[in-house]
């Protein structure tokens, strides 16, 4: 999920094949399960849209689901920790949607480019669904609009967390990066970054403490912005209507 800067092509190493997300994990929400396996669909009935996500998002799905009352999407996700290796997610994303196709009215991918260098974009229009607008979900959890200004306006050096990579840091960020075993090379791979900007999706105090910490661990300033889903809500409510609701 990192932009592909510096840190962000190391994340990029030798792919692992992803796990099969054929199997529900035993709890859909565990971080540690939605990294590794993601989240299986739901059994399919008529008249339903279904979500094809990154494991990343399916909390703040669920929840602008629920507080929407998007009772006719149904949510699947790949496993979180293909943002590792982006050039794998346009071919995951593809066999998903040819995997559900005959049994959704509509198909859309929550996921935006992520890094793939465009080649998501196509495979989707290839396709013919539709994937959330944006560079990467920094951008639009901060609004892409909002976003680009700030990028625009000299903001280069910034190192994004989410509410789940903050959850994840060691998984998506610490231990990729081997510093688990290498601490001295943070200054190498963070060394063109200043700041960690926070981007949280929920309010939770603790959770701020936690991006505090994960920026000491990292040398940075800390900068806390509350994006909430952003541009994300609004799409999801935008699909709602692309097919009836059957309840």
């Amino acid at each position: 999920m990192a932009r592909r800067g510096r840190a962000a092509r190391l994340q990029g190493r030798v792919a692992l094949r992803p796990k099969s997300s054929d199997s529900k994990p035993s709890d859909p929400l565990d971080d540690d399960d939605l990294t590794e396996q993601g989240l299986a669909a739901p059994v399919a009935k008529p008249g339903r849209i279904l979500l094809i996500a990154c494991g990343a998002l399916a909390r703040e799905i669920l929840d602008i689901n629920a507080s929407n009352q998007l009772s006719h999407m149904d949510l699947t996700c790949l496993p979180a920790k293909l943002h590792l290796y982006p050039d794998q997610i346009p071919d995951a994303v593809t066999a998903a949607v040819i995997k559900h196709r005959a049994s959704y009215d509509q198909i859309f991918v929550v996921y935006a480019d992520c890094g793939t260098g465009g080649a998501l974009e196509r495979a989707c229009a290839k396709l013919g669904v539709e994937m959330v607008a944006g560079p990467h979900c920094y951008s639009f959890f901060e609004g892409n609009q909002a976003f680009e200004e700030k990028s625009s306006g000299g903001e280069i050096t910034a190192f994004y967390l989410t509410d789940f990579l903050v959850r994840q840091f060691d998984a998506f960020i610490w231990r990729p990066m081997g510093l688990d075993k290498n601490p001295e090379l943070r200054d190498m791979i963070f060394g063109n970054y200043t700041t960690l900007v926070y981007q949280s999706q929920i309010n939770d105090p603790a959770m701020v403490e936690r991006a505090k910490n994960c920026a000491k661990r990292l040398g940075l300033a800390f900068e806390h912005r509350h994006t909430g889903y952003g541009d994300l809500a609004p799409t999801l409510r935008s699909w709602a209507g692309s097919a009836p609701s059957s309840g």
